[in-house]
């Protein structure tokens, strides 16, 4: 009697299970960018001094595609996940110990870098998991959930750690905090699914075994990853994703401007805990999710290109407004709602582009390169802002984002001629 052999249906994981996993990485980002970002700007210290600071932060992310391959070739993600963890948690918990002021800077410094390689590690691991674990026809939806973890913890990271900051004098207490809320949000990883390992797996057959060898085997993997790198980079699809991660578009970087620019607007600590923090932590979520929705229903790098326009709108109009408390609140907050719609953008675009397989070290290029302009960006708004005053830090960051989509257009519909013509001629 013949046995039918059926497969069972693929179970894929909830979104939300992302938001969980993500927020230590988004929690030690704003941290940095807005809680230190502050006090460092309330004790004196220059800006640009604090945009290099904030840049500093982002170099472990932008060269992680050098280090990526070791979370495809090496422990499961889970583990990669949990070591990153506890790691990103301590570093948080030790940041908070340092005093956000000039002598601290040194410190401020060695901290940010250590603590940024381990959450680098810890998405890296989300992220091979999150693309594993994600339907086809559902990635707009899950990188929208994803990206409202990272920028919802950004807000926690920011707005809460600035009002316990304000209102205690226990200066170790905010990154004790994060820390223990890091840790928690973590316990969500034993509702994920590990994917099957990269390494190719050894013969079980004795002569064979015995004829490989750990070179052959790492060699093997190593070939692997290249091959899909060769393949995301070789079609149209990957080369326009990854063209459109490193142009200036839908960076949010002035974001690191609201908190050294409050004072002009009349916003005091609390203000900026709740613009830069608490309140457009949420709102970033709703776009994220918002976002995400538009992504599975349109052209997930048009919508990126449209997010990143109405962000540079944002911040002209915020520029010409009235600069007093009330439009700061609403600019402000309506900026990280865009900042979600477009991160959520960006995850969708990854994802669609990288597929499966060595998902860590693709991923990991896509998410260097976005993190490029972002770091120019935040040195660029900084330093208008320093020889300028804020409008002409808006003005920048404004005029960036549009030279961005424009470039990206004029690249699309050249190499979709080019892309017909050799299609035409097979």
């Amino acid at each position: 009697m013949n046995k039918i052999s059926t497969l069972a249906p693929r179970q894929y994981t909830h979104p939300f299970i992302f938001l969980l996993l993500i927020i230590p990485f988004g929690v030690a980002s704003g941290f940095v960018g807005v809680t230190i970002v502050y006090l460092l700007g309330r004790a004196g210290v220059n800006p640009v001094t604090i945009a290099m600071l904030t840049g500093l932060s982002l170099l472990p992310h932008t060269i992680k595609f050098l280090y990526a391959p070791l979370v495809d070739l090496t422990l499961s993600r889970k583990k990669w996940f949990v070591l990153a963890s506890i790691t990103s948690a301590a570093g948080i918990a030790l940041l908070g110990l340092v005093p956000a002021t000039e002598l601290g800077l040194p410190w401020l410094r060695v901290l940010v870098v250590v603590g940024n390689f381990a959450t680098a590690f810890l998405s890296m691991a989300v992220e091979s998991l999150m693309a594993y674990n994600t339907a086809p026809n559902q990635l707009g939806r899950t990188a929208g959930w994803f990206q409202a973890g990272n920028l919802g913890g950004n807000g926690l990271g920011g707005g809460l750690a600035l009002v316990i900051a304000e209102n205690t004098t226990y200066q170790w207490l905010p990154g004790l905090v994060l820390a223990v809320i890091c840790l928690l949000t973590g316990i969500a990883i034993r509702y994920t699914t590990e994917p099957d390992g990269h390494l190719p797996e050894l013969s079980h057959d004795r002569q064979e075994a015995a004829s490989q060898t750990i070179f052959l085997t790492v060699w093997r993997a190593a070939a692997r990853v290249l091959l899909d790198l060769w393949q995301v980079a070789s079609s149209r699809r990957g080369y326009l994703g990854l063209l459109i991660c490193f142009l200036p578009i839908g960076s949010g970087a002035a974001g690191v401007l609201f908190p050294l620019i409050a004072a002009e607007w009349g916003a005091d600590a609390n203000d900026v805990a709740a613009t830069s923090g608490a309140l457009s932590g949420l709102l970033s979520a709703l776009g994220c999710l918002v976002g995400g929705y538009f992504c599975d229903r349109m052209d997930r790098k048009l919508a990126y290109s449209l997010f990143g326009l109405a962000m540079s709108a944002c911040a002209v109009w915020m520029a010409w407004a009235p600069h007093n408390l009330m439009t700061y609140y609403i600019f402000v907050l309506c900026y990280g709602f865009i900042t979600g719609l477009g991160y959520a953008a960006f995850t969708a675009v990854t994802l669609e582009a990288i597929g499966t397989g060595a998902v860590a070290t693709k991923y990991s290029i896509f998410a260097s390169l976005s993190n490029t302009p972002i770091a120019y960006m935040g040195l660029i708004n900084s330093h208008f802002y320093e020889k300028s005053g804020s409008n002409a830090g808006l003005y920048a960051d404004a005029a960036m984002g549009v030279a961005g989509v424009l470039v990206f257009l004029l690249i699309t519909m050249a190499s979709r001629g080019l892309h017909n013509r050799y299609m035409g001629r097979l």
